[in-house]
């Protein structure tokens, strides 16, 4: 938890955005997994754990604009919780702690009672049947009654990321790398994609920590979000590794590397991987205030497609291939997105009002998938992450649509079929001139891959 006062002037700048009504925060309870008392493991919600900080489930949260009231709902454990969960903080100790006062669960609804709220889209099915019943909706209603000032008020605010955040954020990214660190210094021929995936979350989880998101694992990097973790991986193959920290205080980290099974990369596995690193260097570097992230992408996709002409693979202008998505077939998500308390920062309140500012999203394949496509403000904290991935689904599904033959060598693109897929990504923070890389370094060209590959063998 951050110190009161944080939470007190997050709270009172919203305030002066918002000027009527009532703003409603839920947070998450706990989620069965398959009986009542076998849990997921605990999650806040984002937006609560910004305003309020308490993470603890059962809590509800209202910014009463009119009444000048900021008030966390919930009951106090009972002696049946403090037998089986012990004798934690009170409530009103912990809203204490954040500025706030507390009311019982109960007296929610009678609080919200023609009242006109606010409230952000629900993400969790009892979220929306809490609203339909506390507001006298049906469920569709509440979908349709989302709260368009306040996800952009808060999106805003939410977006520049303060100080205390930053550190937090410094601390998840280090860690990410301490757990890619483990993977490239301890998988093995012989080895399962398990037997590494465990190892990473070992790190994560030893410190007190967990990962950010599933941890994506896997011999077959051209399957974009790999979570099966199931093959044995073997001499030549190149194994793809994207995961990310979710620290003490739920900031997230996700970085990616691609490291060979073996001791070292092969000729083509070089060619590839140099040019991956090309786009990554091309595309962080552009990173500064007053640019549109877009940039960032289409340095990437040009760089991308400039590179693989020089395997024989593309041909053609580059601009023109790129603006037709021709590129996409190597690169068929965005270079990136944002990054914070979600490892998707907000995604939850809709890409087109976070991502890029109520401007409407690209349909072109690709493009549609680039999560972030706004100017850049100091603050912005995003990821870089191109990649380079011969999907041989994809391939046949173009070469048989004869498409963009202008920019593509189909026959040439038959030595690579088998290749799978490489990307590197790292996180980074928008400065007032420029950009700075969140956590310690790890390596990355493929000299230092190697050099730290060198010492699982």
């Amino acid at each position: 938890m951050f110190t009161r006062d944080i939470y007190i002037a997050r709270r009172q700048k919203l305030k002066e955005t918002i000027k009527s009504g009532v703003l409603l925060f839920l947070g998450n309870e706990l989620s069965a997994m398959n009986y009542v008392d076998n849990t997921y493991t605990f999650r806040q919600d984002s937006t609560f754990l910004y305003y309020f900080g308490i993470d603890q489930e059962g809590l509800v949260a209202i910014i009463d604009l009119d009444e000048e009231k900021e008030i966390i709902f919930g009951d106090e454990l009972s002696i049946d919780h403090i037998v089986w969960m012990g004798n934690l903080p009170t409530l009103k100790e912990r809203a204490d702690q954040v500025g706030a006062e507390t009311r019982p669960s109960g007296s929610l609804a009678e609080a919200l009672k023609g009242r006109k709220v606010h409230y952000l889209p629900p993400y969790r099915p009892e979220h929306q049947i809490k609203l339909a019943n506390w507001l006298g909706k049906s469920l569709n209603e509440v979908d349709s009654g989302v709260s368009e000032e306040m996800i952009i008020a808060i999106g805003e605010q939410r977006l520049i990321k303060g100080v205390e955040e930053i550190e937090q954020m410094e601390e998840a990214a280090s860690i990410t790398a301490d757990m890619h660190l483990a993977a490239m210094r301890y998988a093995k021929p012989g080895m399962t994609e398990a037997q590494v995936a465990a190892k990473v979350r070992e790190v994560a989880l030893a410190d007190g920590n967990d990962v950010s998101f599933p941890i994506i694992a896997t011999i077959n990097g051209q399957t974009l979000h790999n979570h099966y973790h199931g093959n044995t991986i073997s001499e030549g193959d190149l194994f793809l590794l994207d995961t990310g920290a979710s620290n003490k205080m739920h900031y997230a980290g996700d970085m990616t590397r691609t490291f060979p099974v073996g001791p070292k990369f092969s000729e083509q596995q070089k060619d590839v991987y140099t040019i991956v690193l090309e786009a990554f260097y091309n595309s962080l570097n552009i990173l500064k205030p007053g640019i549109n992230y877009k940039e960032a992408h289409f340095a990437a996709c040009e760089t991308i497609f400039e590179g693989l002409k020089s395997l024989g693979i593309t041909k053609g202008d580059t601009g023109e291939a790129v603006a037709n998505g021709a590129h996409a077939l190597f690169m068929p998500h965005g270079v990136g997105h944002l990054l914070g308390l979600d490892v998707h920062d907000m995604e939850n309140f809709g890409e087109e009002y976070i991502g890029y500012a109520g401007e409407k999203k690209s349909s072109q394949f690709g493009l549609k998938s680039l999560r972030l496509g706004r100017m850049l403000k100091p603050g912005f904290a995003v990821t870089i992450e191109p990649g380079i991935y011969f999907i041989p689904e994809l391939i046949d599904l173009w070469q048989a649509e004869s498409k963009h033959g202008e920019f593509i060598n189909y026959a040439k693109l038959a030595d690579y079929r088998s290749f799978g897929g490489i990307r590197i990504e790292e996180d980074a923070v928008v400065t007032d001139s420029s950009y700075k890389v969140l956590g310690k370094p790890l390596a990355k060209t493929i000299q230092e891959v190697e050099m730290e590959r060198a010492k699982a063998f």
